[in-house]
């Protein structure tokens, strides 16, 4: 992992060796998490990089594809070659580890075969705090993390989901379709990125029914 300062003329400020190939890193403040070959996760605090803020292990059992911080900062998300997603929180307290979750999604049957699809990207509303995925199945999905509801699924697109990413206020959604070789070498579609807009009612939270008296 290496840290930059742009705003400097030698924008290098760190450079740290992780315990195995590094697969996904965000930031969000003054944390870095970084998910690496072995499923190891670590939160970097980049003001104090003698050592890692935390070491874990990935709660899911397979391949770190994508992490996404929180736009709150406390904590992010992590999804696998598996086609799951886990939830995880920074502060070690027990009654806040016990929030965390993981759920399923990008799976579908095919021909009558149960398919898993890696998820390869994760992106934060900047504004509702949702997250939308994306996968090798082509699809992105839009998800209420709070409420562990999907708010929606966009058209599928030629190939698989490489990369996500909103702009500054949430109204744009940037979307990579980009063959991965998850099936390994085969004719596949070009390269592309389409550029979406987001309405509010894709990304904005449901609220919560009223409980009944």
């Amino acid at each position: 992992m290496r840290v930059w300062d742009q705003r400097q003329a030698n924008a290098l400020i760190s450079s740290h060796e992780q315990p195995g190939k590094c697969f996904a890193a965000s930031m969000h403040g003054h944390r870095a998490v970084v998910g690496t070959a072995g499923r190891h996760v670590l939160v970097w605090d980049v003001r104090h990089t003698a050592e890692p803020e935390q070491r874990r292990e990935s709660s899911l059992k397979y391949q770190t594809r994508s992490i996404a911080c929180y736009t709150d900062g406390t904590g992010f998300a992590l999804a696998s070659t598996e086609g799951r997603v886990a939830m995880e929180y920074f502060d070690p307290a027990p009654a806040v580890q016990a929030n965390k979750y993981a759920f399923k999604c990008h799976r579908a049957t095919v021909r009558g075969v149960d398919t898993v699809y890696p998820v390869n990207a994760l992106a934060f509303h900047p504004t509702f705090g949702t997250f939308a995925s994306g996968g090798c199945d082509g699809l992105v999905n839009v998800w209420d993390g709070g409420n562990k509801k999907r708010l929606c699924q966009f058209r599928k697109y030629p190939t698989s989901i490489a990369s996500l990413a909103f702009n500054k206020d949430g109204t744009k959604l940037a979307i990579a379709s980009s063959y991965t070789f998850e099936e390994g070498e085969r004719d596949h579609p070009l390269d592309e990125v389409f550029i979406r807009t987001i309405t509010e009612n894709e990304a904005k939270p449901k609220a919560k029914s009223a409980a009944k008296k």
